[in-house]
C-alpha cells in the first residue's frame, strides 16, 4: 500500500552551513524486493547455480553481488543449460520466452514485477478488442520488449512527444496509450497531450501505468530540487527510473545533477560551491549504497542529513507463486524482508 503525505523537511541549517537533503522515498520499490528476494530464495533453496535471464533489476550492485553468491545472468534463454532452473527479471518476458523455456525443459521463476504484469495484461486485453496500442516507452529496454512481445501486431512504440508525429493508425475511434512503468510523469503525460491532439478519441489505460514507487521518487525530488544546488542520484546509467531522477531535478531547478553507482564515482569538483546537496536512490538501489555516498559528504563537511518526506510507502509483494509452493514443500519460509528505505540493515540486498 502507498499512501500520501504531506512533504517534510527538517528546518534549514546556517545559511552558511552545507547541508544534505535526503529523500524519502528512494531505494527499493515492491517489485525489486521481490525480485532480489526471488532470486536469494531460489539459492538457498535449490543451490547454485540458478541462472537469470537479463539482470533481475538494473543495478550493477546487486547483480554482481548475486554473481558472488552463484547467480549466472544470461542473456537469452538459450544460454541456460536443458533443464535448469531459470528465473526471469523483474522486468518482464514475452510470451516466446516461455515457450523457449519450455522447449528446454527450464525449470522457470517468473519474477516480473506484478505493475509490468498488469501492463502485459492491459495489451492483451486492448489487442484482443482489435484496438492499436501506442506504447510509451524506450526503445530496447526490456520492460518494453517484453510488453510489445504480448502483442506486435496492435502495438505502435512512442517514445515520446517529439515521436507523435510519426504515429500512424488503422482506425483513430479504436486507439489507447499503455506505458513503460519507469518513465518520468510529466514527459508521459506531455506525449498522451499530444497523442490525443492528433486522436481525439485516444483510450487511457484502466489505472496509471507508471508504477507508484517511481512517481514518489520523482515527487520527492520535485519538492527538493528547487532547495538543491547538487542532486546526487544513486543508480545505474541503465536504469531508467534513475535516469528519470536526474532529469526531473535538474527540470524542476537542481543547478546540477548527476547520477552514480557508487560514493567514489563522485567527482570532488562537483562540490564546489555547493552548499545544499540532495540525495536520492532509484527503485533498484539497495541503501548500502546510498550510505555510501552520505558518508562521503559527511568527510567533507556535510552535515545530518535532513529527511524530505513525499510519500510513505507499504507495499509488499509475495514471492512468485512456483517458488512459494517449493519453499513450503522444503519447510523453509517464504517471508519478504524489505528495503524501505531506512538507514538500518544497509548491509542487506533486501
Amino acid at each position: 500500500m502507498t499512501t500520501s503525505a504531506t512533504p517534510t523537511a527538517a528546518t534549514d541549517a546556517p545559511q552558511d552551513a552545507k547541508r544534505v537533503l535526503l529523500a524519502a522515498p528512494r531505494g527499493y520499490c515492491a517489485g525489486v524486493d521481490r525480485a532480489v528476494v526471488t532470486v536469494e530464495k531460489a539459492l538457498e533453496l535449490y543451490g547454485p547455480p540458478v541462472y537469470v535471464r537479463k539482470e533481475i533489476v538494473h543495478n550493477k550492485h546487486v547483480v554482481t553481488t548475486l554473481e558472488k553468491r552463484g547467480a549466472i545472468f544470461v542473456e537469452e534463454t538459450d544460454e541456460v543449460p536443458e533443464g535448469a532452473t531459470v528465473v526471469f527479471s523483474a522486468h518482464g518476458v514475452a510470451p516466446i520466452v516461455h515457450e523457449e523455456a519450455k522447449a528446454l525443459s527450464l525449470k522457470t521463476i517468473d519474477a516480473t514485477c506484478p505493475l509490468v504484469t498488469k501492463v502485459h495484461r492491459e495489451a492483451v486485453r486492448f489487442a484482443d478488442d482489435d484496438f492499436d496500442i501506442l506504447l510509451i516507452g524506450h526503445e530496447g529496454h526490456e520492460e518494453v520488449v517484453g510488453t510489445s512481445g504480448e502483442a506486435p501486431e496492435h502495438i505502435t512504440l512512442v517514445e515520446g512527444p517529439d515521436d507523435v508525429a510519426n504515429v500512424e493508425v488503422r482506425d483513430p475511434d479504436k486507439v489507447v496509450w499503455l506505458s513503460q512503468t519507469t518513465l518520468s510523469v510529466d514527459e508521459t503525460m506531455e506525449t498522451v497531450r499530444r497523442l490525443r491532439d492528433k486522436f481525439p478519441k485516444l483510450q487511457d489505460p484502466p489505472s496509471d501505468d507508471i508504477c507508484y514507487a517511481t512517481q514518489n521518487r520523482q515527487l520527492a525530488v520535485k519538492q527538493m530540487a528547487k532547495d538543491c544546488d547538487l542532486m546526487i542520484v544513486v543508480g545505474s546509467r541503465n536504469s531508467s527510473n534513475s535516469v528519470r531522477l536526474v532529469e526531473v531535478a535538474i527540470e524542476h531547478g537542481s543547478r546540477d545533477g548527476h547520477l552514480v553507482d557508487y560514493a567514489d564515482e563522485i567527482d570532488e569538483a562537483w562540490l564546489d560551491g555547493v552548499r545544499t546537496v540532495g540525495v536520492t536512490s532509484g527503485a533498484s538501489v539497495p541503501e548500502i549504497l546510498v550510505r555510501g555516498v552520505l558518508d562521503f559528504l559527511a568527510e567533507r563537511g556535510y552535515g545530518e542529513p535532513q529527511p524530505v518526506t513525499a510519500a510513505e510507502e507499504s507495499l509488499l509483494f509475495a514471492l512468485p507463486k512456483e517458488l512459494r509452493r517449493d519453499l513450503k514443500a522444503a519447510g523453509m519460509s517464504d517471508q519478504m524482508k524489505h528495503d524501505a528505505g531506512a538507514l538500518g540493515d544497509a548491509g542487506q540486498l533486501h
